[in-house]
């Protein structure tokens, strides 16, 4: 008979029997509740992450930003647990008379790690109390008391373990698609999409913010459930699914969420991945500051960190006319220069692929340099030596109008393409090793430099014009004319380069960027958001958000090898092929 006090032969067979010792779980990380100076949690949170297939990690109530975020990079996905009222001096307000018994220990730590935990795309299941964190922490409102309003008691005295109300579920829902994948006919009724559910609160969201829709509410209209209206892995309850029989499939969702979100990361440390075009500097006359999270810029170091963003190319954009232009032009790259000297720790400029990866293995960030519009030459050619100097890596050889070297998309064909000018200075580029850019180019100066230059040239920031008809997105044929001569086309986040009505998302994107696989191969395609130049669409709305451009990938079943190529590996293909063939 097993002595079941032998735990050294228990691990044995277990642990120690085979390697690994264990299989790879996500891990999930769950608030605790705190009381009687202590941080405690029911059983019913970390069991149901066991039955789940999750590893669980109670979090403290404690609010050291270290701790937290030191919390946060170990974890796949966070559980808001339950428990007493929120403080409504957080919100700004004072307590009515029918406020509850408060947990004061816990609101900070919890608006904390609920607002680090969002910009850093962690998948997060917001449960009863949860469901208010999400509210007051990312932009809704919670009532105080619904005690006035309601029609049934939703704070009960009976057991957890019973349903005592009912919810009617939106079909178009995360929630429903949930419960009908685990086939929970019995829970999920049509046509009224029943779900019955426990409850115990008097406290209520009453106003999601547009972070959040409602998916879910009782008879009487108290909002039961709500999910990310911005592609994110976000959904929080108000009742308690740990203590029902059929609560696990919110519990099995997370951690599938988790695993998709692990499954990013680790491709990220593994790949390298590159931004081709940002207009960051666009900001600099309004003192940004790149070492904060500066809510006035789409790219910084905390949004390419929280993002896992490696590098990006960020370009001196130059309005024309232009005093002084090649001058200006310095003066934008002297900025980036004294950026990256400030915080030289954690990023640095890179001229070459090498240079990327170098800064990768030493755990930094990178910045390269390019110039949108080639006005920055003021009409001299000795000017490109200058800036080939400086360190640049691309010129895209027009913005939206014609200049002195070729005709805009957006422009009055002024000289029928490439001027005689502007034939010298793609000769001139291809000498020097800097990348022929043309993203805003007409399709006469397009054919013009495809036809002239003798290393393949890069459009930075531009999309498919069979799925938005703008001039300054690329048409099949040019498409498929610039992937014969080995170029690369970078699918922009531009929405009116997305859809011509209407707000354009993060599947917009994808549609496009598979259209121009489709179109051109893999080998050509990749990334350029055009960020804090107008860039930036819901699901992808800054460097924080790229990691769901991977996730995107993953699910659609792209190899490593696929995404690194997207990722920019094919964008610095051409950049290799032009520097060495100088």
């Amino acid at each position: 008979m097993k002595n079941p006090f032998d735990w050294q032969s228990q691990l044995a067979a277990t642990a120690y029997s085979s390697f690994p010792e264990a299989q790879r779980k996500p891990m999930i990380g769950i608030t605790g509740n705190y009381g009687e100076l202590t941080c405690k949690l029911a059983e019913g949170y970390y069991k149901s992450v066991v039955r789940a297939g999750g590893v669980p990690v109670i979090i403290p109530p404690l609010s050291d930003t270290d701790a937290i975020i030191n919390t946060l990079e170990h974890l796949d996905g966070l559980i808001l647990s339950g428990g007493a009222d929120y403080d409504p001096r957080y919100a700004d307000e004072e307590p009515c008379p029918q406020l509850g018994t408060i947990n004061e220990e816990r609101d900070l730590p919890e608006l904390f790690i609920t607002q680090l935990a969002y910009n850093r795309q962690l998948p997060i299941l917001g449960i009863c109390r949860g469901i208010q964190t999400l509210a007051m922490a990312l932009g809704g409102h919670v009532r105080q008391d619904i005690s006035d309003i309601w029609a049934h008691n939703h704070s009960q005295e009976e057991d957890r373990n019973v349903a005592t109300h009912s919810v009617i579920v939106e079909k178009d829902s995360l929630l429903f698609h949930i419960y009908a994948q685990a086939q929970q006919s019995s829970i999920l009724h049509s046509p009224f999409s029943i779900l019955h559910v426990n409850s115990f609160h008097h406290q209520a969201v009453d106003e999601t913010g547009p972070r959040f829709r409602v998916i879910a509410k009782s008879d009487d209209g108290i909002i039961e459930a709500m999910e990310s209206t911005e592609y994110k892995s976000i959904l929080g309850v108000q009742w308690h699914p740990e203590c029902l029989d059929d609560g696990l499939p919110l519990f099995q969702w997370l951690v599938g969420e988790a695993n998709q979100y692990r499954a990013a990361c680790d491709t990220h440390r593994r790949v390298l991945t590159l931004d081709s075009h940002c207009d960051t500097p666009m900001f600099f006359p309004q003192h940004v500051n790149f070492g904060s999270r500066d809510p006035k810029i789409l790219v910084d170091l905390h949004k390419m960190a929280e993002g896992h963003q490696d590098a990006t190319i960020m370009v001196a954009y130059l309005p024309q006319p232009t005093d002084h232009p090649t001058a200006y032009a310095d003066n934008i790259f002297d900025q980036i220069e004294s950026i990256v000297a400030q915080h030289s720790q954690y990023i640095g400029i890179a001229h070459t692929p090498a240079d990327l990866w170098r800064n990768k293995h030493l755990g930094k960030k990178s910045i390269m340099l390019g110039i949108e519009n080639g006005h920055a030459l003021d009409g001299k050619i000795k000017n490109l030596l200058h800036f080939a100097e400086r360190g640049i890596v691309y010129m895209t050889l027009c913005h939206n109008g014609d200049n002195d070297i070729c005709d805009s998309a957006r422009g009055s064909q002024t000289h029928g393409g490439l001027s005689a000018f502007g034939r010298e200075v793609v000769r001139e580029m291809n000498r020097l090793g800097i990348m022929v850019d043309l993203s805003h180019a007409a399709e006469s100066s397009f054919y013009d430099a495809l036809e002239l230059s003798e290393t393949p040239i890069v459009c930075s920031h531009s999309s498919c014009r069979a799925l938005c008809d703008h001039p300054r997105n690329l048409t099949d044929d040019q498409m498929r004319a610039l992937a014969q001569k080995g170029g690369v086309m970078q699918v922009t986040l531009y929405n009116g380069f997305l859809v011509k009505d209407g707000e354009a998302t993060i599947e917009d994107a994808m549609r496009h960027l598979e259209h121009a696989i489709d179109v051109m191969g893999i080998d050509h395609v990749g990334l350029g958001t055009d960020f804090d130049g107008d860039g930036g669409i819901r699901g992808l709305a800054s460097s924080s958000e790229l990691l769901n451009f991977t996730r995107q990938l993953l699910a659609r079943g792209y190899s490593e090898a696929d995404i690194q190529k997207l990722w920019g590996g094919n964008f610095l293909r051409v950049m290799n092929d032009v520097q060495t063939k100088h």
